[in-house]
């Protein structure tokens, strides 16, 4: 194999820009097949993004002989289902974060992947990044000093009436398809870059709740991980306060200085060192994938090792549960 011919199941919004034409823009890499359950939203699909082939059924798309990998790009709820029948048929999968909807289903399809031996890369894609694998490099070189520990604060407005009539927003609040709610939806992110930064993890407990009652799932949830390194992380995440009260803000602090960042919001890392500030700037990514898709097209080549593993997917939803139990 010197190509990865993707097929991507699920070809959806949130493939347009962000990851979708990284697949045809990443060397050795062709997406040569689509497919969504709405035949007429496939075929524009594939039309409009140059993809010779597109389905309404999943499996007729990973039995296509052609296609030698599979992208999960659908809601958590069938990310099992779809890895699995991927993996029973020998093609190595990449799947969207979450993983799957909870620790015990991403404990399956690690073990079906093992079992099947075949590879499995989830998309926790951030860790890829310039930004990120900066603040990786800064904290590995010690340039703050031996890390303490690091603080979370991410805030957003609860959604409205009219943003909840929007399908494409609706089910990430549902908890039957997004497995929590916005948590589980973008705290996958953060929790996963913080196992990067800092390794494994010892122990994690956290609450939440649902405050505003503007839907289902959890708008409230706070946490805490101690890492198997002695690195303590907090995190708050509320999605039901005012616009003006909006934030996105990591801070890594160290026995010498500290590092601020935020994960969503394009904006310059900051370190902070001996009373002085240096400042970091990342050009925006046209297609913010394009790095992990790379990477994971040569981990399929056998060019270098899985980007981010079934075992680091688990251990992302491990705390997810963790936070979130009743």
């Amino acid at each position: 194999m010197d190509t990865i011919n993707w097929g991507m199941i699920g070809c959806g919004d949130v493939t347009e820009v962000k990851s979708g034409p990284a697949f045809q823009k990443a060397a050795g890499s062709k997406l040569v097949a689509v497919m969504r359950r709405n035949a007429v939203l496939a075929e524009d699909y594939a039309q409009r993004h140059n993809v010779p082939k597109w389905y309404a059924d999943a499996q007729q798309l990973i039995d296509d002989p052609e296609v030698n990998a599979i992208y999960i790009a659908t809601p958590p709820s069938s990310h099992e289902e779809y890895t699995l029948a991927a993996l029973n048929a020998g093609k190595p999968v990449y799947v969207e974060k979450p993983m799957t909807v909870n620790a015990a289903s991403a404990r399956l399809m690690n073990r079906v992947a093992e079992e099947k031996n075949v590879k499995l890369v989830v998309a926790h894609y951030r860790r890829e990044q310039p930004l990120f694998r900066k603040i990786k490099q800064l904290i590995s070189e010690k340039a703050v000093g031996d890390i303490r520990f690091a603080t979370l604060e991410f805030r957003k407005a609860v959604l409205s009436k009219e943003e909840l009539a929007i399908p494409k927003t609706a089910w990430r609040v549902d908890q039957q398809i997004a497995g929590g709610g916005l948590f589980h939806d973008l705290a996958p992110h953060q929790i996963d870059l913080m196992y990067y930064f800092f390794g494994e993890i010892s122990t994690a407990n956290g609450v939440a709740t649902n405050q505003a009652g503007a839907y289902s799932a959890d708008d409230m949830v706070a946490g805490n991980i101690l890492f198997k390194s002695g690195i303590v992380f907090s995190g708050t995440w509320s999605f039901a306060v005012s616009k003006e009260s909006e934030t996105d803000r990591c801070t890594v602090i160290g026995s010498a200085g500290e590092l601020q960042f935020s994960i969503f919001s394009h904006e310059p890392l900051a370190m902070i060192h001996n009373d002085e500030k240096t400042v970091f700037n990342f050009d925006p990514l046209p297609h913010v994938q394009q790095p992990m898709i790379q990477a994971t097209v040569d981990h399929f080549l056998g060019k270098r090792d899985n980007p981010c593993t079934a075992a680091e997917g688990i251990a992302v939803m491990e705390v997810l549960d963790r936070f979130t139990v009743r």
